[in-house]
């Protein structure tokens, strides 16, 4: 990793832990990912040569650089969905700061509309990090657009079980995935696709 980025990611953790322990306003919190959870993201990229990733939830762009960074070295790219004006300034500035602005597509926008208007099979890495109580209503349209052998990763699995446990179940009951979590951070619960010819076959 570039000298440069490393900087930036470090100012990065240091804003956030400062601001997050200043500030109780939710929509004003960072609520970034742990440095381990980034490492973990960008082997997990690296892993499947994954060149479509989607990340929900953007912040002010600390866990996009860690995900553009490795879609950097698979010729791939990250589209990014926030919600928040505010946040998606402060986005804006670290990614032109990061020189990785061509791995980047920022969407200021509602997730849920742009989970509808994807198309089928999109994405080969989700990276879901927003409104925990909005996955449940999502997890179809997850489900359509991560392609088979696709993987979609979300944070929080062990640091907010109880408003998880919901979704996790949902996503487990589906015999077209399989699913850990893994006790990196703040937990990361992940879910492969099936390939299709691995998809179990509905009896006739």
């Amino acid at each position: 990793m570039e000298t440069g980025l490393q900087q930036l990611l470090r100012e990065l953790e240091q804003f956030g832990e400062g601001n997050d322990a200043t500030i109780s306003d939710r929509p004003r919190r960072m609520l970034n990912i742990t440095r381990s959870t980034g490492e973990l993201l960008g082997v997990l990229v690296r892993s499947a040569k994954a060149r479509q990733v989607l990340e929900i939830g953007t912040s002010n762009g600390y866990s996009t650089l860690w995900l553009a960074e490795a879609c950097r070295a698979t010729g791939g790219q990250v589209h990014t969905v926030e919600f928040s004006e505010f946040k998606c300034q402060l986005a804006r500035s670290n990614f032109e700061r990061s020189g990785l602005g061509q791995q980047i597509i920022l969407l200021q926008e509602d997730a849920g509309h742009v989970l509808a208007e994807t198309e089928d099979d999109a994405y080969d890495l989700i990276f879901l990090d927003s409104e925990r109580s909005e996955y449940l209503g999502w997890w179809p349209e997850l489900r359509r657009i991560l392609r088979p052998g696709g993987l979609l990763v979300v944070d929080n699995a062990v640091s907010h079980e109880a408003e998880m446990v919901g979704f996790m179940a949902q996503v487990k009951a589906d015999p077209a995935f399989f699913c850990c979590v893994v006790p990196v951070g703040n937990g990361e619960f992940m879910a492969t696709r099936a390939v299709r010819e691995d998809a179990p076959v509905a009896p006739e």
